[in-house]
């Protein structure tokens, strides 16, 4: 969506959907969390019912928006490194998150994990699906092959220095304002000023410098320039004074 979204008093967490209407602009796992991971944050991990709830009402809000949303499963951080145990009993247990949160929450659904060789974990996200065994194929979480090319979604630590939109107070009557929702766009700009603003002194060292080079040099030319009696001298007095500390 291009925006980070914060809530609540600012000591939550801030998130980022990345959803691409063209399917080939879709990423792996890895790629997934590698775009986080340079953004500043992490793929999603979920510590709570409470934070998977705040999770599908942005997912409900984006299907809602009218901008031509359709199914398209976000990558979360939840994983499983390596063939140990694949295909026993003990595979759900072996699923770790990315960012090393040792939250022990999960949302599977019906008959998942699968294991096998499918390691990397999706949220669903498909309106349009038939329901299955499960219940719509919305929100619950699916293992799927790491290689397969999905919308993702990013999980930061709070905004230091959030940016509060002015308005009206939240009402709190309704589901998706409980949490305070507050949207910072990201862009060029806050990057340019992060870069200008240390450059600052040492722009100013250059100025002071170049500012005495040309003084030095101004002095040294009147110095050197010797006025002929020809040439236009409208700054000095045509009358010779005959005070002797006469400055110029």
């Amino acid at each position: 969506s291009g925006q980070k979204v914060c809530y609540g008093d600012f000591k939550r967490s801030c998130y980022k959907l990345a959803y691409f209407q063209d399917l080939s602009r879709r990423v792996g796992f890895q790629e997934a969390r590698q775009a986080c991971e340079i953004d500043g944050g992490a793929l999603l991990s979920l510590e709570s019912e409470a934070e998977q709830q705040l999770i599908e009402n942005m997912l409900q809000n984006l299907t809602k928006s009218g901008s031509g949303i359709s199914d398209g499963d976000f990558w979360i951080g939840l994983w499983r490194s390596g063939d140990g145990l694949a295909t026993s009993s003990a595979c759900p247990d072996l699923y770790q998150w990315a960012d090393g949160s040792i939250s022990p929450f999960r949302n599977w659904y019906t008959d998942e994990p699968s294991c096998g060789s499918e390691a990397c974990v999706v949220m669903y996200h498909q309106p349009t699906a038939n329901p299955g065994l499960g219940g719509p194929y919305l929100y619950q979480w699916n293992d799927d092959r790491c290689n397969m090319k999905h919308n993702f979604i990013c999980k930061y630590g709070p905004d230091i220095f959030p940016t509060v939109p002015a308005g009206n107070p939240y009402d709190t009557s309704k589901p998706e304002d409980q949490y305070h929702v507050i949207a910072t766009e990201t862009g060029i700009i806050p990057n340019l000023i992060y870069v200008i603003i240390p450059t600052i002194p040492l722009l100013l060292l250059i100025l002071v410098a170049f500012g005495t080079c040309c003084f030095q040099m101004l002095h040294k030319s009147k110095g050197r320039t010797k006025t002929s009696p020809n040439q236009s001298t409208l700054w000095i007095s045509k009358t010779p004074r005959k005070d002797s500390s006469m400055e110029v």
